[in-house]
């Protein structure tokens, strides 16, 4: 369930059907030495900048030969229905060829790189065959076509040629290899003649890879879901802070008419009294009151998302989250059962970091044919590399009173247990390893899984 996305990242992908509520619960045990604590890395500093989640139609796992063509011809439905499948269709055949690219590339052999890429480029042809049979007539529909076409002629070159320039190489499959070469010189002029575009934005890369970035967001339309944010509590902490104020206030002048009343005239005595008064208002007032808020909010969801369907406007799912530093004490029992297996060496100070999403599908039912959402959590692990050393050690063996050396990198564990509760009946125990450095996540490990039914009852350690 949890996997590696980008260089210092990963992604969590549930799916999630009508009417459903799912719950998901990260412990992260952070060891002391990557210097990761509330003081150098704040909740709302780490949910704003290194957390994204995103709704989608389900699309994630689907496959180039399992790609439908639902989008409506150019003589049915309307322009918000043809735009919508049209996205659809287009946002199916952009995944599906990511995914099958990367395990193109898995093939470090070119007997069995080149078949399988030539299999994906006649696979590839047909789809864009049947995205072409539809041109429509209508002008109004007209430039959601060309938008699509174009991106997506785009993106299936640069696939390719990434195909080829990241695969193994071979004389034996010079015909193979430039077949592919063909078919991306192929959808190069065919971009040419339908004038998609401009020659100075063709002879500037910045520019082209914008365009195509935008267009990516735009057939993207009706098939990710809007998103919109809202900070829970916050009502109730201008309250927390204004009755702290008040009691604090309140106390403060009480101090100060006793202290008026023991001098009849303003004296230097006088003078100090209050200004010392008045200085430990100050220093007490932001203390007490984030001692109180954080006994308040303990417990409490911090975010609330809402997606809605960027055509309709309808509310699809909503998306509660918590994320908080918290104690190994008070981390739930079957948790620390799981943490306690680790092995002695591994058991180090750390820092407890916990992670939680309470997903709500409001909607009945989703678009013909889709029965499920694709919910996409990434998280980057940037900050907690912020502060890792860079120095490299060496590791010196004798080998027949020869000496040798390695350069060895500095590496740090991450220990990450994973909670996915699907129904009220089943809870999924899961627990990661995940090994880093300061550039990149170098390793991801499934340690332990385990299917927990809640009726029976978790032993005490």
């Amino acid at each position: 369930m949890l996997k590696q996305d980008e260089n210092l990242s990963f992604i969590i992908e549930p799916e999630l059907k009508p009417r459903t509520e799912q719950r998901l619960d990260l412990y992260f045990s952070i060891p002391n030495e990557m210097s990761v604590n509330p003081q150098t890395l704040s909740e709302e500093s780490f949910f704003n900048n290194n957390f994204k989640s995103h709704l989608a139609y389900n699309a994630n796992n689907i496959h180039l030969p399992l790609v439908r063509s639902r989008f409506v011809s150019k003589n049915k439905g309307e322009q918000q229905d043809y735009r919508q499948n049209l996205n659809l269709y287009c946002y199916q055949v952009r995944l599906a060829l990511n995914a099958d690219i990367k395990d193109t590339l898995k093939h470090q052999e070119a007997e069995e790189f080149y078949p399988a890429a030539i299999e994906l480029c006649e696979q590839t042809k047909g789809l864009l065959k049947k995205l072409r049979r539809y041109t429509p007539d209508d002008e109004k529909l007209l430039p959601f076509y060309k938008n699509a076409d174009n991106y997506l002629s785009w993106h299936v070159e640069q696939s390719f040629l990434k195909l080829l320039d990241e695969g193994p190489r071979s004389s034996d499959f010079a015909k193979e290899r430039s077949e592919l070469l063909e078919f991306c010189k192929a959808e190069n002029s065919y971009r040419e003649e339908q004038e998609y575009n401009s020659q100075s934005t063709l002879e500037d890369a910045n520019r082209i890879t914008n365009k195509m970035r935008l267009l990516q967001r735009l057939i993207e339309h009706g098939v990710v879901l809007t998103r919109s944010t809202r900070h829970l509590n916050s009502y109730l902490k201008r309250m927390v802070k204004g009755t702290v104020t008040a009691v604090i206030m309140a106390f403060v002048m009480l101090v100060v008419l006793n202290a008026r009343s023991n001098f009849t005239e303003v004296t230097a005595t006088l003078i100090l009294i209050l200004g010392v008064i008045y200085g430990l208002r100050e220093i007490f007032k932001e203390d007490i009151t984030r001692v109180i808020w954080r006994a308040i909010v303990r417990g409490r969801p911090k975010w609330r998302f809402q997606f809605k369907n960027s055509i309709t406007k309808e509310k699809i799912a909503s998306q509660y989250i918590w994320l908080e530093y918290t104690s190994f004490k008070c981390i739930p029992k079957a948790v620390r059962k799981i943490f306690s297996k680790r092995r002695h060496q591994n058991k180090q100070a750390a820092q407890w970091l916990h992670f939680a999403s309470e997903t709500h599908v409001s909607a009945k039912a989703f678009l013909p044919g889709y029965d499920t959402l694709q919910q996409t959590m990434q998280f980057s692990l940037a900050p907690f590399a912020r502060y890792l050393k860079r120095g490299e050690g060496k590791l010196y063996h004798l080998d027949s009173n020869k000496i040798s050396k390695k350069a060895v990198e500095r590496r740090y564990q991450l220990n990450v247990v994973l909670v996915f509760t699907q129904s009220e009946d089943e809870t999924l125990y899961q627990r990661y390893k995940i090994t880093l450095n300061r550039s990149k996540i170098v390793n991801i490990e499934r340690i332990y899984s385990q299917t927990d039914i809640l009726k029976e009852k978790i032993n005490d350690e």
